[in-house]
């Protein structure tokens, strides 16, 4: 008898721990079968940019036989590639400084500050998450033609702004909701305004969550397509994805593909270096702000 006991308090053992285990193998597996369906169109993006033309339509998954570094100085010059990054580069940054300015701000005022109509105003940037920008795109061309913006990198900046400050300030209010109130009391003790509160004491506290926001938003507005397109129409004004998206369609004609492959590479370089470089920011962030919330 104390045998069979044993025996089964050791299969009642087991049996949580199999299960443990099958679970953990389960979700290892699935996520190495992500991490390859998301890493090898990269990989394969980037080599195939250093073949030649031949190479990526006889031995589209083989190695290049010698390395074509010149398609990269063909697509920058030839493709117009380097003409469409600083076009992007000149929209997004200041859009991105911008947003990141005007969110904090308004999200700081938002969280610690009550006032009639605290909760109204915040309900209304919040619904502007839920208004998908398909909808908005008649009223806002007709909207920016009117501000004598088409075409202009101002009214491009402006609208990029509008759609990335309901998040932002919906995310950044976490951060300062929870932020300890004796610092705030302290610094009003030692003399200070609440602007100086804001700019040095509590703006650096929210750092993990502007610069989550601000990768998010960098992300977001250097791979933004429709409003560029639906706003843009001077070709000397694209941004990379719409001049990418114009490349796509030269090609018919001139088939330059390594040149294509070089541009597309180029274009992903800055989103890839921004991740890599920033993802512990992004987890921790994101941590943060579920954990504040």
């Amino acid at each position: 008898m104390a045998e069979i006991t044993h025996t089964r308090q050791a299969q009642t053992f087991s049996l949580p721990v199999l299960g443990r285990v099958s679970v953990r193998v389960v979700v290892a597996t699935s996520l190495a079968l992500w991490a390859i369906a998301v890493i090898f169109p990269m990989v394969w993006l980037i080599y195939s940019s250093l073949k030649t033309d031949q190479e990526i339509f006889f031995s589209p998954w083989t190695l290049p036989q010698q390395p074509q570094w010149e398609n990269f100085s063909r697509a920058w010059d030839k493709v117009h590639v380097g003409q469409y990054f600083v076009n992007s580069m000149i929209v997004v940054i200041p859009g991105l400084l911008l947003t990141l300015m005007l969110s904090a701000m308004s999200a700081y005022i938002l969280a610690r500050f009550k006032f009639p109509g605290n909760r109204f105003i915040f309900y209304l940037f919040l619904s502007g998450m839920l208004f998908p920008v398909f909808l908005a795109l008649v009223p806002l061309f007709f909207l920016v033609k009117d501000l004598g913006m088409l075409n202009s990198y101002e009214g491009l900046i402006l609208v990029y702004v509008a759609y990335s400050l309901p998040f932002t300030i919906f995310f950044l209010t976490g951060f300062f909701r929870t932020l300890p109130s004796e610092l705030h009391e302290a610094a009003i003790i030692d003399g200070a305004n609440e602007y100086q509160v804001f700019f040095r004491v509590m703006l650096p506290l929210a750092q993990p969550g502007l610069i989550t926001m601000g990768i998010f938003n960098f992300l977001g507005m250097w791979n933004q397509f429709v409003l560029p397109l639906v706003l843009m129409s001077d070709r000397s004004r694209y941004v990379l994805p719409q001049g990418l998206s114009f490349m796509l369609h030269q090609q018919y004609y001139e088939n330059d593909w390594s040149a294509l492959f070089a541009a597309v590479t180029i274009i992903m370089i800055p989103t890839l270096i921004v991740y890599v470089i920033f993802q512990s920011k992004i987890q921790k962030g994101i941590t943060v702000g579920a954990l504040k919330g």
